[in-house]
């Protein structure tokens, strides 16, 4: 025992360095992984650091292998020294190579959001601040991948062509379908133009109608009015006719149109109608100073077409915002038609009349 001991000391000793130096350095992994934790903890309360954890997961998991490779130098022939070392520093490039590319992501990710949201404190819009986001997460991401492939001799022309910059829009229309490119050049378009912001209240049909509270590469997310969210493509958000009830002037004029018998007192329905629009709480004095001394009506209304059983009458109210417009026209439909009721008008439904047609006896014959 005392004989293999002297004559593999120096391996021992190695050994025994390397296992020290691999713990000292997960313990100083979680030294910092600690300290960093406090520090954002204390400056950012509430933040959830998924990323720091990670890179505490994957020095952990370095430190471990590059003590197996280096372990392996003790056992293996002097002629393997070489490919032991080039493997060494290999999983060493990878491995930082993955916590820089991961921490630059983070800070950016990070700042992005801290901007986002003193946009927002402040009343700014931060639509292009969340769009450049996603650019910066995924272009970071994208060069450590490059960078990572120029450590591997057959895919180092692939890297060196994309980081030089030639190569980056050929390999992504190869990669990426007709439809993903469509979408993140509708998402650039809709930054650049800006038909709407987040915040913003759109209309691209009856179903789909809300406030946009996303814009990413690939799709914007709007909230509807029962707090469910809509994804929809950018390229869709392009080729369609869209209504934003936030672009420009934010006062809106609701249209609200019912139908009476032919019986009913016209007259009548329309002063109900314009004395329930006017009384609402959100209605606004939306007249010109001509239409003021003329003592137009703050809500005109008009008979504007005849049915076959009905004519519809239509008042214009004005709110200062969508919301308010939909909140209107909700509270007056219901009191409109109360009001109706109580006035003798009638809300006509369909009239049908049926005729029955007796059959006719057919003659007895007789023999």
């Amino acid at each position: 025992m005392i004989q293999f001991i002297e004559k593999h000391k120096e391996d021992i000793v190695s050994g025994v360095l390397i296992v020290v130096a691999v713990i000292v350095l997960q313990l100083l992994t979680k030294l910092l992984y600690n300290w960093f934790s406090k520090r954002e903890a204390k400056r950012f309360p509430g933040e959830v650091y998924t990323s720091l954890m990670f890179v505490r997961r994957i020095l952990n998991a370095l430190w471990i292998v590059l003590g197996i490779i280096a372990f392996s130098f003790l056992f293996a022939e002097k002629t393997r020294y070489e490919v032991l070392e080039e493997n060494f520093r290999l999983v060493a490039y990878l491995g930082l190579l993955a916590v820089a590319t991961i921490v630059t992501a983070a800070t950016s990710n990070m700042w992005f959001k801290r901007s986002i949201d003193k946009k927002i404190r402040l009343g700014d819009d931060p639509t292009a601040y969340k769009f450049l986001r996603y650019v910066a997460v995924i272009s970071i991401y994208s060069i450590g991948i490059l960078f990572g492939l120029l450590a591997f001799p057959s895919l180092r022309g692939v890297a060196q062509t994309a980081l030089g910059g030639a190569g980056v829009i050929a390999i992504i229309a190869g990669v990426a379908s007709q439809e993903a490119l469509a979408n993140l050049v509708g998402g650039i378009f809709i930054i650049s133009f800006k038909p709407f912001r987040i915040g913003h209240i759109i209309k691209l049909s009856d179903n789909m109608i809300g406030m946009v509270t996303d814009i990413t590469l690939r799709h914007t997310v709007i909230k509807n009015f029962e707090n469910k969210m809509i994804v929809i493509p950018n390229a869709m958000i392009n080729k369609e006719k869209l209504i934003n009830f936030d672009l420009g002037e934010k006062k809106c004029c609701e249209r609200i149109e019912i139908g009476i018998s032919y019986d009913s007192d016209v007259k009548l329905a329309k002063k109900i109608m314009q004395e329930e629009c006017e009384n609402h709480r959100f209605i606004i004095d939306n007249r010109t100073p001509e239409e003021l001394a003329a003592k137009e009506p703050i809500v005109k209304t008009a008979l504007i077409s005849l049915h076959d059983s009905s004519v519809t009458i239509r008042a214009w109210a004005w709110t200062k915002d969508f919301p308010d417009a939909f909140e209107l026209r909700i509270d007056v439909l219901e009191s409109i038609k109360k009001r109706f009721e109580d006035e003798g008008i009638e809300i006509p439904f369909p009239y049908r009349t049926i005729v029955m047609k007796k059959e006719k006896e057919k003659p007895v014959k007789t023999n």
